[in-house]
Formats: C-alpha cells, structure tokens, sequence
C-alpha cells in the first residue's frame, strides 16, 4: 500500500510483495527487506538500447520483504497515481516507485529536446495498481476532453494517461512569446480524453527549446 508521509516522502507497506523504485530513492525502512538492482529501468534489453541510444539514465531496484520503506528524491513532491488496466506515460527523471506487478517499458515520443537527446522515449507504466510520480513543485492534474486540447511547454510536463494523443509543434512556446529563451521552439499538444500532470518549475534539461 502506497501512503504520504507528507507531500515528499512515500511510505510503501509491504507484506511479502515488491516494488519498483528510482535507484537511491530509499530514505528508511524497517522490518525484513531484499534489494535487487534491475539494469535498463527492468524493461530489458529493449529498454537498455533506448535508454542508451538517447542518453537517459534510468536505474530502479526492486524492493522486496515485510515491513515499511519511506522513498523520497531531492524534496520532490509526490504525487500518487492509481491505474486499472490502463497507461501512464512519465517522464523517466519523473518516475519513483512502482507496484511490483506493474509493467514499466518504453515509448517513442518523438522529438522534444533534440539536441540533448532528452524526450525522445517516455517511461510507460501498465497494469493496476499505484504509481508514484515526482514534480518540482506541486504537481497539478489538467483534463483534456475532446472540445478543449491542451498545450503543454515540454519543461513544465510530467505525465499523462487516457486515450491522449500528442504531437510537437515548433515555432511557438510560451517563452518565445515573451521574447525569452532562443533557439527552435517547442510545445506539447494534447488531444483526445486523458489527464496531464504538469510542474509549476521547468526542468533545465529540456527547457521548452532546443
């Protein structure tokens, strides 16, 4: 069972079952428990040749026993997620726990920060069970419904699930409009019916241009 310890430290009660987390993330934990690395994120060795083709970083461990483990990365602030049978999609630097028994892959997405090779494949979560996600800041949950799509600049985004479609559009951010940032230009757009979770704080890998 996944619980708040406050808006930055993720409780995980554990009663014989696993879970996936972001390597390092571990804060504290009592009881009885095993720690095993997965290379590539655990999405085998399609996983590893995408992480490495597009540079990204992703090391999770999984966590396995009986008692609790408290999660926490850089004071991010914690957003639970809960799937039934449906996908998320996050971005990998996004991403600190997962159920055990969800299945975590990639997914092309296209080009988002060309240059730096980062946005090119999102980290995929499927199945039921919780998910755990982080933001810089606190995370806010946008709906896009068939009548109103939505615009997202590429730093701000964390997340998404439903039957979303996105695409890129360069030209235009948010910052190019106020004569700031320099460079191609991009923004998310969604379309469909899904929510986005985005952050109040851009991260600076990406950065919303190239």
């Amino acid at each position: 069972m996944f619980r708040l310890q406050g808006s930055k430290v993720l409780a995980v009660d554990m009663t014989g079952d696993s879970v996936k987390a972001k390597n390092g993330s571990m804060v504290a934990y009592d009881g009885q428990m095993n720690f095993k690395k997965l290379s590539g994120g655990g999405e085998g060795i399609r996983g590893m040749v995408t992480r490495r083709l597009t540079g990204e970083q992703m090391t999770m461990m999984e966590v396995k026993g009986q008692g609790t483990c408290y999660f926490a990365d850089r004071a991010s602030e914690i957003n639970l997620v809960s799937l039934h049978g449906d996908k998320l999609y996050v971005e990998s630097s996004n991403l600190l726990c997962t159920d055990g028994g969800l299945r975590t892959g990639t997914s092309f997405t296209g080009l988002r920060g060309g240059a730096t090779g980062n946005g090119l494949f999102t980290t995929t979560i499927e199945g039921s069970g919780q998910a755990a996600i982080m933001s810089d800041g606190p995370a806010v949950v946008l709906r896009v419904t068939p009548q109103y799509p939505l615009a997202v600049d590429p730093g701000a985004y964390v997340a998404h699930q439903g039957n979303l479609q996105q695409n890129f559009q360069s030209g235009v951010t948010f910052r190019t409009l106020m004569g700031e940032g320099g460079g191609e230009a991009f923004q998310i757009r969604f379309e469909g019916d899904g929510l986005v979770y985005v952050q109040p704080s851009e991260r600076n890998t990406i950065g919303g241009d190239v």
